[in-house]
């Protein structure tokens, strides 16, 4: 890590020369449920779109294709490829400003023709109904990462989200169905994404995989003390096997008074979330995901929201104990209830590169936050594989 005096660099030039790129939003929710245009439509009560994306010089989005496991139960390809859909006929309408992204080469051809860059990851193994087969499927039709687990665990890997529910079977870490998914990851050269995943979950993931590995939405859990975040141990793990942490913006993920003034609320949220669900199952449907996402942040709008200074503090310690090669930003921009002070919208970013140019770092430093250390993890990941 080198450090550079702030005052002799402008944090504009540095974060508008920078190939910013985000890991991780859920998006495609709002394509699919709600009609919603990424290039045409306002932004509401998102926190990313077309407009905000070239105001905040993102390059590239990583959208989250997540089957939400209770609405969906039994139907996780079905809501995975609608979503899927979703995304692809994003760029379809769009071929002048969009442009789907499988690789960095990719990305680099769509920066030079001046349009975004569109990618796609699995959130959630369930979404591949413990078939390989499908999992090769979602991989042709242009998804690059899979997260293993969400909040829930699955049939063959544990997740961080539930380990304390006894009504969970759960497999302590990977299933031997596990390994061969992490197995024909490394083969297609698909990313392995470890965020909410158990902590013997990710210990087997490093146990087995042939490649790097991505955090694609974690914080420090040294910082904020949620299972969700990743430990000191884990952040230099992932360091030491070429892969990347990209830090999550989710107030209750990055400052631990409001996590554990949001966890005050857990029982009540709970129950005002089945009486919407049972609202919605007599209509024989499930709930909207903009619909359960309002609810959430009816609940996150009692609370202040944390400092802009959480979040930096979690890039800042993952920087340091990790080292600056191995971090990145995964927003969960669309995905999460409340954000921190100072960030609203993806036309906040280049205020990440200002604080942290403020805090010493370098503007090679920065670039490779910005987006430097994923093309290069996704690179070699690529490279690994057999295809």
């Amino acid at each position: 890590m080198t450090k550079s005096t702030p005052s002799h660099s402008d944090p504009a030039q540095i974060h508008a020369s920078a190939f910013v790129i985000d890991t991780h939003a859920d998006t495609p929710q709002r394509f699919v449920d709600e009609s919603w245009d990424f290039v045409a439509s306002p932004l509401g009560p998102g926190h990313l779109n077309f407009e905000t994306a070239r105001q905040g010089n993102l390059a590239a989005e990583f959208f989250a294709i997540w089957p939400e496991p209770a609405a969906w139960k039994g139907r996780f390809a079905h809501r995975a490829l609608s979503l899927i859909d979703g995304v692809l006929d994003q760029v379809r309408r769009h071929p002048s400003d969009l442009a789907l992204c499988t690789s960095p080469v990719d990305i680099l051809d769509a920066r030079a023709a001046g349009k975004f860059a569109v990618l796609m990851g699995i959130e959630g193994g369930h979404a591949i109904e413990n078939s390989l087969a499908l999992l090769r499927d979602y991989y042709r039709l242009g998804v690059r990462y899979m997260t293993l687990t969400w909040a829930n665990s699955n049939d063959w890997a544990d997740s961080s989200g539930d380990l304390d529910d006894a009504n969970v079977p759960h497999h302590n870490g990977l299933t031997a169905f596990g390994y061969d998914v992490i197995a024909e990851m490394n083969r297609l050269g698909m990313m392995i994404d470890v965020s909410h995943a158990s902590d013997k979950t990710l210990a087997d993931v490093l146990s087995a995989t042939r490649a790097p590995i991505l955090a694609s939405h974690s914080a420090a859990r040294a910082l904020t003390n949620s299972p969700r975040n990743l430990t000191d141990d884990q952040l230099r793990a992932i360091a030491a096997n070429g892969g990347a942490i990209m830090v999550n913006f989710y107030a209750a993920f990055i400052d631990e008074n409001y996590r554990r003034a949001w966890t005050e609320q857990r029982l009540a949220l709970r129950a005002a979330n089945e009486a919407l669900t049972a609202e919605y199952a007599a209509k024989g449907e499930p709930v909207p995901y903009h619909v359960s996402n309002q609810l959430d942040r009816e609940f996150a709008a009692r609370l202040p929201r944390p400092p802009f200074e959480s979040l930096i503090d979690h890039f800042d310690h993952i920087i340091r104990v990790a080292g600056v090669d191995h971090v990145g930003i995964g927003t969960d921009f669309d995905g999460i209830s409340a954000l921190p002070e100072g960030i609203d919208s993806a036309a906040d970013l280049p205020k990440i590169t200002a604080a942290l140019l403020a805090r010493g770092y370098s503007a090679d430093d920065l670039r490779k936050v910005l987006g430097g250390n994923l093309m290069r993890v996704f690179g070699t990941i690529q490279a690994a594989g057999s295809v």
